[in-house]
Protein backbone atom coordinates (compact mmCIF):
# COMPACT_ATOMS: atom_id res chain seq x y z
CA UNK A 1 0.00 0.00 0.00
CA UNK A 2 1.03 3.66 -0.85
CA UNK A 3 0.04 6.92 -0.05
CA UNK A 4 -0.28 9.78 -2.47
CA UNK A 5 -0.10 13.18 -2.64
CA UNK A 6 -1.96 15.37 -5.35
CA UNK A 7 -0.33 18.97 -5.92
CA UNK A 8 -3.04 20.84 -7.96
CA UNK A 9 -5.54 18.58 -7.24
CA UNK A 10 -8.86 21.45 -7.15
CA UNK A 11 -8.28 21.34 -10.62
CA UNK A 12 -10.21 19.72 -13.87
CA UNK A 13 -8.01 16.93 -13.85
CA UNK A 14 -6.89 17.09 -10.34
CA UNK A 15 -10.49 15.98 -10.02
CA UNK A 16 -10.17 12.81 -11.98
CA UNK A 17 -7.09 12.09 -10.23
CA UNK A 18 -9.04 12.26 -6.55
CA UNK A 19 -11.40 9.41 -8.15
CA UNK A 20 -8.86 7.46 -9.27
CA UNK A 21 -6.51 7.16 -6.40
CA UNK A 22 -10.06 6.71 -3.94
CA UNK A 23 -10.95 3.98 -5.96
CA UNK A 24 -7.52 2.28 -6.23
CA UNK A 25 -6.82 -1.14 -4.39
CA UNK A 26 -3.35 -0.60 -3.45
CA UNK A 27 -3.45 3.36 -2.69
CA UNK A 28 -3.79 3.35 1.45
CA UNK A 29 -4.28 7.71 1.42
CA UNK A 30 -3.87 10.68 -0.28
CA UNK A 31 -3.65 14.38 0.61
CA UNK A 32 -4.43 17.23 -1.68
CA UNK A 33 -2.62 20.56 -1.49
CA UNK A 34 -3.38 23.51 -3.78
CA UNK A 35 -3.20 27.54 -3.53
CA UNK A 36 -6.00 29.57 -4.01
CA UNK A 37 -7.89 25.98 -2.94
CA UNK A 38 -5.56 25.74 0.48
CA UNK A 39 -8.02 25.19 3.48
CA UNK A 40 -11.10 24.56 1.94
CA UNK A 41 -12.72 20.82 1.83
CA UNK A 42 -12.85 18.19 -0.89
CA UNK A 43 -16.71 18.65 -1.40
CA UNK A 44 -16.46 22.32 -1.37
CA UNK A 45 -14.48 22.23 -4.13
CA UNK A 46 -16.06 19.10 -5.69
CA UNK A 47 -19.97 18.67 -4.64
CA UNK A 48 -19.89 16.19 -7.04
CA UNK A 49 -17.68 13.72 -4.88
CA UNK A 50 -20.31 13.97 -1.69
CA UNK A 51 -20.91 10.53 -1.12
CA UNK A 52 -18.13 8.92 -3.15
CA UNK A 53 -15.05 10.45 -2.07
CA UNK A 54 -14.53 10.76 1.71
CA UNK A 55 -14.01 14.94 3.15
CA UNK A 56 -10.61 16.32 3.99
CA UNK A 57 -9.03 19.83 4.02
CA UNK A 58 -6.90 20.61 1.32
CA UNK A 59 -3.55 22.22 2.67
CA UNK A 60 -1.25 24.53 1.15
CA UNK A 61 1.29 23.67 -1.07
CA UNK A 62 3.37 25.68 1.24
CA UNK A 63 3.14 23.30 3.95
CA UNK A 64 3.55 20.48 1.34
CA UNK A 65 5.09 17.06 3.73
CA UNK A 66 7.58 14.53 2.05
CA UNK A 67 6.29 10.94 3.72
CA UNK A 68 3.99 10.64 0.22
CA UNK A 69 5.05 7.54 -1.77
CA UNK A 70 3.77 8.81 -4.87
CA UNK A 71 3.69 12.81 -6.03
CA UNK A 72 1.42 13.51 -8.88
CA UNK A 73 1.25 17.25 -10.42
CA UNK A 74 -1.01 18.78 -12.25
CA UNK A 75 0.13 22.23 -12.40
CA UNK A 76 0.09 25.05 -15.25
CA UNK A 77 3.58 24.77 -16.88
CA UNK A 78 6.17 26.66 -14.82
CA UNK A 79 4.82 25.57 -12.26
CA UNK A 80 6.30 22.32 -11.14
CA UNK A 81 9.71 23.69 -11.55
CA UNK A 82 9.01 24.81 -7.94
CA UNK A 83 8.67 21.14 -6.80
CA UNK A 84 10.33 18.59 -8.52
CA UNK A 85 14.00 18.98 -7.77
CA UNK A 86 13.21 18.76 -4.40
CA UNK A 87 10.67 15.62 -4.66
CA UNK A 88 13.55 13.91 -6.85
CA UNK A 89 15.91 15.14 -4.22
CA UNK A 90 13.80 13.27 -1.31
CA UNK A 91 13.72 10.03 -3.92
CA UNK A 92 9.78 10.57 -4.06
CA UNK A 93 8.59 9.23 -7.27
CA UNK A 94 6.73 12.03 -8.77
CA UNK A 95 4.40 12.09 -12.05
CA UNK A 96 4.07 15.62 -13.98
CA UNK A 97 1.15 15.91 -15.59
CA UNK A 98 2.08 19.53 -16.86
CA UNK A 99 4.66 20.48 -19.55
CA UNK A 100 8.27 21.59 -17.88
CA UNK A 101 9.77 17.82 -18.33
CA UNK A 102 8.32 16.79 -21.41
CA UNK A 103 10.82 17.94 -24.07
CA UNK A 104 14.18 16.29 -23.38
CA UNK A 105 16.10 19.41 -24.72
CA UNK A 106 16.99 22.29 -22.92
CA UNK A 107 17.03 24.96 -25.82
CA UNK A 108 13.78 23.08 -27.16
CA UNK A 109 12.31 23.86 -24.04
CA UNK A 110 13.67 27.84 -23.78
CA UNK A 111 12.61 28.09 -27.50
CA UNK A 112 8.70 26.21 -27.38
CA UNK A 113 7.98 27.78 -23.74
CA UNK A 114 10.32 30.89 -23.32
CA UNK A 115 10.89 30.02 -20.45
CA UNK A 116 14.32 29.58 -18.20
CA UNK A 117 14.39 25.76 -17.09
CA UNK A 118 15.99 25.70 -13.41
CA UNK A 119 17.00 21.92 -13.81
CA UNK A 120 17.84 21.32 -17.52
CA UNK A 121 19.62 18.33 -16.30
CA UNK A 122 16.71 16.48 -15.24
CA UNK A 123 14.96 16.86 -18.90
CA UNK A 124 17.44 13.97 -19.31
CA UNK A 125 16.82 12.45 -16.21
CA UNK A 126 13.07 11.16 -16.75
CA UNK A 127 10.63 8.94 -18.20
CA UNK A 128 8.55 10.35 -21.16
CA UNK A 129 5.31 8.68 -19.96
CA UNK A 130 3.13 7.66 -23.12
CA UNK A 131 1.53 4.53 -21.14
CA UNK A 132 1.16 2.46 -24.73
CA UNK A 133 5.05 2.86 -25.53
CA UNK A 134 6.69 3.24 -22.31
CA UNK A 135 8.09 -0.11 -20.35
CA UNK A 136 11.02 0.79 -18.86
CA UNK A 137 10.15 3.31 -15.82
CA UNK A 138 14.37 4.04 -15.42
CA UNK A 139 13.80 7.26 -13.51
CA UNK A 140 11.34 8.68 -10.48
CA UNK A 141 10.44 11.29 -12.91
CA UNK A 142 7.30 10.48 -15.06
CA UNK A 143 6.65 13.38 -17.81
CA UNK A 144 3.04 12.81 -18.64
CA UNK A 145 2.47 13.39 -22.56
CA UNK A 146 0.14 16.13 -23.27
CA UNK A 147 -3.53 15.73 -24.62
CA UNK A 148 -2.52 16.05 -27.99
CA UNK A 149 0.46 14.59 -28.13
CA UNK A 150 -1.48 11.40 -27.18
CA UNK A 151 -4.03 10.89 -29.71
CA UNK A 152 -1.56 12.03 -32.09
CA UNK A 153 1.12 9.69 -30.84
CA UNK A 154 -1.02 6.35 -30.57
CA UNK A 155 -1.90 7.13 -34.15
CA UNK A 156 1.22 7.54 -35.62
CA UNK A 157 3.89 5.54 -33.57
CA UNK A 158 2.54 2.12 -34.96
CA UNK A 159 3.20 3.39 -38.69
CA UNK A 160 6.39 4.93 -37.93
CA UNK A 161 7.65 1.51 -36.39
CA UNK A 162 7.16 -0.32 -39.64
CA UNK A 163 7.13 2.61 -41.95
CA UNK A 164 9.38 4.93 -41.79
CA UNK A 165 11.58 4.45 -44.80
CA UNK A 166 8.65 5.52 -46.59
CA UNK A 167 6.81 8.09 -44.77
CA UNK A 168 6.76 11.81 -46.71
CA UNK A 169 5.35 14.00 -44.09
CA UNK A 170 2.51 13.72 -41.55
CA UNK A 171 0.01 16.04 -40.54
CA UNK A 172 -2.76 16.29 -37.34
CA UNK A 173 -5.80 18.17 -37.38
CA UNK A 174 -6.90 18.28 -33.97
CA UNK A 175 -9.34 19.82 -32.02
CA UNK A 176 -10.31 19.73 -28.41
CA UNK A 177 -12.73 20.98 -25.58
CA UNK A 178 -12.39 24.29 -24.09
CA UNK A 179 -11.28 22.64 -20.52
CA UNK A 180 -7.67 21.80 -22.23
CA UNK A 181 -7.25 25.47 -21.05
CA UNK A 182 -7.73 24.62 -17.65
CA UNK A 183 -9.78 26.35 -15.24
CA UNK A 184 -8.32 29.92 -15.82
CA UNK A 185 -10.62 32.88 -16.77
CA UNK A 186 -10.42 34.17 -20.02
CA UNK A 187 -13.01 35.77 -22.18
CA UNK A 188 -11.64 33.78 -25.88
CA UNK A 189 -12.36 30.44 -23.67
CA UNK A 190 -15.86 31.59 -21.99
CA UNK A 191 -18.32 29.14 -23.10
CA UNK A 192 -20.80 31.62 -24.57
CA UNK A 193 -18.03 32.82 -26.79
CA UNK A 194 -17.42 29.68 -28.83
CA UNK A 195 -20.97 28.22 -29.02
CA UNK A 196 -22.14 27.59 -32.10
CA UNK A 197 -18.48 28.59 -33.62
CA UNK A 198 -15.05 26.61 -34.02
CA UNK A 199 -11.80 28.27 -34.60
CA UNK A 200 -8.05 27.44 -35.30
CA UNK A 201 -5.56 28.40 -32.73
CA UNK A 202 -1.78 28.55 -32.34
CA UNK A 203 -1.37 27.98 -36.09
CA UNK A 204 2.21 26.79 -36.73
CA UNK A 205 3.40 27.20 -33.19
CA UNK A 206 1.27 24.89 -31.23
CA UNK A 207 3.86 24.07 -28.12
CA UNK A 208 2.88 20.08 -28.55
CA UNK A 209 4.10 19.71 -31.66
CA UNK A 210 7.59 19.97 -31.07
CA UNK A 211 6.57 17.23 -28.24
CA UNK A 212 4.89 15.17 -30.88
CA UNK A 213 8.08 15.65 -33.34
CA UNK A 214 10.49 15.31 -30.60
CA UNK A 215 9.07 11.39 -30.08
CA UNK A 216 8.52 11.01 -33.76
CA UNK A 217 12.16 11.14 -34.29
CA UNK A 218 13.15 8.87 -31.41
CA UNK A 219 12.54 6.19 -34.40
CA UNK A 220 15.88 7.91 -36.02
CA UNK A 221 14.10 9.62 -38.75
CA UNK A 222 13.72 13.20 -39.06
CA UNK A 223 9.92 13.97 -40.40
CA UNK A 224 8.11 17.04 -41.32
CA UNK A 225 5.54 17.14 -39.25
CA UNK A 226 2.83 19.57 -38.61
CA UNK A 227 -0.08 20.16 -35.69
CA UNK A 228 -3.25 22.61 -36.19
CA UNK A 229 -5.07 22.81 -33.83
CA UNK A 230 -8.73 24.05 -33.25
CA UNK A 231 -11.36 24.91 -30.16
CA UNK A 232 -15.11 22.92 -29.79
CA UNK A 233 -17.84 24.81 -27.59
CA UNK A 234 -18.15 21.36 -25.39
CA UNK A 235 -16.06 21.09 -22.10
CA UNK A 236 -14.19 18.16 -23.16
CA UNK A 237 -12.40 15.60 -25.63
CA UNK A 238 -10.15 15.61 -28.55
CA UNK A 239 -10.59 14.67 -31.67
CA UNK A 240 -7.96 13.97 -34.18
CA UNK A 241 -7.13 13.53 -37.81
CA UNK A 242 -3.67 12.24 -39.03
CA UNK A 243 -2.70 11.90 -42.54
CA UNK A 244 0.70 9.93 -43.85
CA UNK A 245 1.94 10.97 -46.63
CA UNK A 246 4.10 7.44 -48.04
CA UNK A 247 6.60 7.14 -51.49
CA UNK A 248 4.75 4.18 -51.64
CA UNK A 249 1.50 2.78 -51.57
CA UNK A 250 0.34 0.42 -48.66
CA UNK A 251 -2.14 -2.48 -47.85
CA UNK A 252 -4.65 -1.75 -45.69
CA UNK A 253 -5.04 -5.03 -44.22
CA UNK A 254 -1.19 -4.34 -43.17
CA UNK A 255 -1.44 -1.04 -41.27
CA UNK A 256 -4.34 -2.69 -39.21
CA UNK A 257 -2.26 -5.68 -38.63
CA UNK A 258 0.52 -3.52 -37.55
CA UNK A 259 -1.90 -1.36 -35.07
CA UNK A 260 -3.24 -5.03 -33.96
CA UNK A 261 0.04 -6.15 -33.01
CA UNK A 262 1.28 -3.05 -31.41
CA UNK A 263 -2.13 -2.74 -29.30
CA UNK A 264 -3.23 -6.25 -28.76
CA UNK A 265 -2.15 -6.41 -25.15
CA UNK A 266 -3.16 -2.92 -24.58
CA UNK A 267 -5.88 -1.80 -21.83
CA UNK A 268 -7.16 0.89 -22.71
CA UNK A 269 -6.60 1.09 -26.91
CA UNK A 270 -10.36 0.35 -29.11
CA UNK A 271 -9.37 -0.59 -32.66
CA UNK A 272 -12.55 0.49 -34.20
CA UNK A 273 -13.93 -0.38 -37.54
CA UNK A 274 -15.60 3.11 -38.32
CA UNK A 275 -14.17 6.48 -37.51
CA UNK A 276 -14.52 6.81 -33.69
CA UNK A 277 -17.50 9.54 -32.48
CA UNK A 278 -15.79 11.58 -30.07
CA UNK A 279 -18.67 10.64 -27.45
CA UNK A 280 -18.04 7.08 -27.07
CA UNK A 281 -14.26 8.29 -25.71
CA UNK A 282 -15.17 11.21 -22.98
CA UNK A 283 -15.51 9.83 -19.45
CA UNK A 284 -13.15 7.05 -20.25
CA UNK A 285 -9.75 6.41 -20.67
CA UNK A 286 -9.95 4.85 -23.83
CA UNK A 287 -8.16 5.99 -26.85
CA UNK A 288 -10.28 4.97 -30.09
CA UNK A 289 -8.74 4.54 -32.87
CA UNK A 290 -9.59 3.63 -37.17
CA UNK A 291 -7.37 3.26 -39.62
CA UNK A 292 -8.34 4.28 -43.52
CA UNK A 293 -5.58 3.42 -46.59
CA UNK A 294 -6.16 5.17 -49.88
CA UNK A 295 -2.75 4.52 -52.35
CA UNK A 296 -0.09 6.09 -50.99
CA UNK A 297 -1.82 7.84 -48.01
CA UNK A 298 -3.06 6.48 -44.42
CA UNK A 299 -5.88 8.37 -42.72
CA UNK A 300 -5.77 7.41 -38.75
CA UNK A 301 -8.65 9.05 -36.54
CA UNK A 302 -8.50 8.94 -33.12
CA UNK A 303 -10.51 10.14 -30.27
CA UNK A 304 -9.93 10.70 -26.11
CA UNK A 305 -10.92 12.60 -23.18
CA UNK A 306 -8.42 15.22 -22.49
CA UNK A 307 -8.90 15.16 -18.70
CA UNK A 308 -8.62 11.55 -18.66
CA UNK A 309 -6.76 9.47 -20.99
CA UNK A 310 -4.93 12.76 -22.61
CA UNK A 311 -4.05 13.28 -18.14
CA UNK A 312 -5.00 11.92 -14.76
CA UNK A 313 -5.98 8.63 -17.12
CA UNK A 314 -2.82 7.83 -18.38
CA UNK A 315 -0.67 9.11 -15.05
CA UNK A 316 -2.77 6.63 -12.85
CA UNK A 317 -1.46 4.17 -15.53
CA UNK A 318 2.35 4.93 -15.50
CA UNK A 319 1.87 4.72 -11.75
CA UNK A 320 0.45 1.41 -12.42
CA UNK A 321 2.87 -0.03 -14.83
CA UNK A 322 5.97 1.45 -12.76
CA UNK A 323 4.82 -0.66 -9.60
CA UNK A 324 4.00 -3.34 -12.02
CA UNK A 325 0.11 -3.35 -10.93
CA UNK A 326 -2.14 -3.87 -13.89
CA UNK A 327 -3.06 -0.69 -15.94
CA UNK A 328 -6.85 -0.23 -15.34
CA UNK A 329 -6.60 -0.30 -11.67
CA UNK A 330 -8.47 2.42 -10.22
CA UNK A 331 -9.90 3.70 -13.40
CA UNK A 332 -12.22 1.01 -14.54
CA UNK A 333 -13.79 -1.40 -11.91
CA UNK A 334 -15.39 -3.03 -14.96
CA UNK A 335 -12.17 -4.69 -15.87
CA UNK A 336 -11.20 -4.58 -11.67
CA UNK A 337 -14.57 -6.79 -11.32
CA UNK A 338 -13.53 -8.74 -14.23
CA UNK A 339 -10.25 -10.04 -12.74
CA UNK A 340 -11.74 -11.35 -9.63
CA UNK A 341 -14.81 -13.35 -11.16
Amino acid sequence: MISVAIIGGSGYTGKYIVKFCNNHPFINDFEIYANKSADKSIHEVFPELVCEVEDKVIRSTKNLEYHHDVYFLALPHGESLNFVPKLIENDKIVIDLGADYRLDDYQNFMQTYNLNHSHPNLLKEKNYGLAEFNDKYSYNLIANPGCYPTAALLSIIPIVKNYSNSIQNISTIAYSGLSGAGKKVAQDMLFAENYNSVKAYNIGTHRHEAEISQEINKFGIEIDYSLTTHLLPIFSGIYSTTIIHLSDEVFENEIKASFNQHFEDSAFIRLRENPPELKWAIGTNYCDINVKCLGKKIIVTAAIDNLIKGAAGQAIQNMNKLFGWKEYLGINSYKEELENV
